[in-house]
């Protein structure tokens, strides 16, 4: 709802518990990945005028596409295939198909060679991935009821732990199995062939597979890939950016470029402002608005394991041995579930590994507009410790070549970028964690800190959306979500801590 000058209505206003006095905007939104344009969009969506401020030249955040090594061939910068992203209730109630997104699948969702002609599969059909990795009901018997619970998990489940205590089967669901360290589930509940394929679905986390709760992350995945697979967006995971940004546009929304904030003080007066940020940067923008404690216990918030990424121009497509990875954009390349477990604790142990666990994305297999005719992409990367200088581009590569003998005979480039690389791409990948904040232990739970709401902070008008929040990183835009109905919440209430600024 807006008036004939473009700003929000009286009507608005009063709905929202707004002082009808002058103001640039209702709110503002630091950062422009997919948690800040879906806050954006919310509250647009509630009749809100509202301002994104993005501080590099281009939105998105870890929804970029570029051509990072030869013209014509489209790499994604960081977000590659996304399972959480189709499956995303935040996403699903967005019309987005209408400005421009189409999701591209692949016949076999992940493949996880084992060397020769074996390989563990991941297939949209759940009995058939069971019987494809031999493991005799098991899969589909820890799968199938959070199939069952999906919607539950998506919309109570993965957030606060206050959200998911509303829905105690589908926690429970989750939540019990969830609570058994990876290599438990690989090794004792799921071996062979299916253990080696859970280790590969847990490792995305980027922690060690031996501790508490480390199950979940692999549960998540699986069951995302049986609900609604893991796609692509046609023409990079930039195409994700630009459907938000125009669906944001077409609600009177605003994005702005090129505006980094170091400051509070810098934005536009508003009612408020939500940081798709990291708990530490806000603390450099805005912490002598914080309570001490939450000062506190931001300063303890610990980074996570860092992400060394190369891009391939093909001329060909990878000569898997094994056939399922020649059919999959997303391939596990880490061998048995023991490796996979070795190299991601050598990692958290502060270790580079000599084997490190790759995850590969071969998008121009289903998106002939990422290459061109009869070229391929090739998009790879693996876990090392925050901060680490090492390149990791031989050993990547070596790793491919177990399974894939021959393949570098079709290089025609390669761009590598180190945990230092990935950070000037996006400040929030601090010392190279594109997680923004280790996830194990309680800070898979509770994210930033222990709090009811962790999107609202101590600041008044101060709200944070990022991956630092629950339930995480991916390409989901759940927290902005959360994190804008929480604001929505406070301005109907016309809460008094939102002093205009």
């Amino acid at each position: 709802m807006h008036d004939s000058t473009g700003g929000p209505s009286q009507q608005t206003r009063r709905n929202v518990g707004l002082v009808a006095r002058p103001l640039e905007y209702d709110a503002v939104v630091v950062g422009s990945g997919p948690n800040g344009l879906t806050a954006a969009i919310r509250l647009a969506e509630a009749g809100l005028s509202v301002l994104v401020v993005e501080g590099s030249d281009r939105p998105g955040g870890g929804m970029r596409t570029a051509e990072l090594t030869e013209p014509g061939f489209r790499h994604d910068v960081c977000a590659a295939a996304h399972p959480l992203g189709i499956a995303s209730p935040a996403f699903r109630s967005m019309p987005l198909a209408d400005h421009g997104l189409e999701w591209l699948h692949s016949p076999v969702e992940a493949a996880h060679p084992l060397g020769g002609t074996a390989s563990g599969q991941l297939l949209r059909d759940i009995d058939a991935t069971d019987l494809a990795n031999g493991s005799g009901g098991r899969w589909a018997r820890l799968i199938r009821p959070l199939v069952a619970r999906w919607p539950d998990i998506t919309e109570h489940v993965l957030g606060p732990v206050a959200s998911a205590a509303t829905r105690p089967v589908a926690a429970a669901r989750l939540g019990l199995p969830g609570l058994l360290p990876a290599t438990t589930m690989a090794g004792r509940i799921l071996p062979g062939t299916g253990g080696a394929m859970f280790s590969g679905l847990a490792a995305h986390a980027n922690t060690s597979l031996s501790g508490p709760l480390t199950s979940m992350a692999g549960l998540v995945f699986a069951a995302s890939a049986h609900v609604d697979g893991w796609p692509v967006a046609r023409g990079g995971s930039g195409s994700i950016t630009d459907a938000l940004v125009s669906y944001l546009r077409s609600l009177g929304g605003e994005v702005r470029c090129g505006m980094p904030v170091r400051s509070i003080h810098e934005l536009p007066a508003a009612r408020a402002v939500v940081f798709d940020t990291t708990p530490w940067q806000l603390l450099d923008i805005a912490g002598d608005r914080l309570s001490r404690w939450q000062r506190s216990r931001w300063r303890r918030f610990r980074r996570g394991a860092a992400a060394f990424k190369v891009d391939y121009a093909l001329d060909g497509p990878v000569p898997w041995t094994a056939d399922a990875p020649r059919h999959a954009v997303t391939v596990h390349v880490g061998g048995p579930a023991s490796e996979v477990a070795a190299s991601e604790h050598e990692v958290a142990s502060g270790r580079v590994p000599e084997r490190p666990f790759v995850l590969v994305a071969q998008q121009s297999l289903v998106d002939p507009s990422r290459a061109p005719c009869g070229k391929h992409t090739l998009w790879a990367y693996c876990h090392v410790p925050n901060g680490s200088t090492v390149d990791m581009t031989e050993r990547i590569e070596r790793q491919i070549d177990r399974f894939a003998p021959g393949w570098r005979d079709l290089i025609i480039s390669r761009s590598s970028r180190g945990p230092a690389g990935m950070e000037a791409h996006n400040a929030n990948y601090r010392g190279g964690d594109i997680g923004a904040g280790a996830v194990d232990g309680m800070q898979m739970l509770f994210r930033p800190d222990a709090s009811i709401d962790p999107y609202r902070t101590s600041a008044p008008g101060v709200w944070i959306c990022s991956a630092s929040t629950p339930p995480g990183a991916g390409v989901h835009g759940i927290c902005g979500d959360r994190a804008a109905r929480s604001m929505l919440r406070a301005l109907a209430k016309g809460d008094h801590r939102l002093p205009l600024r």
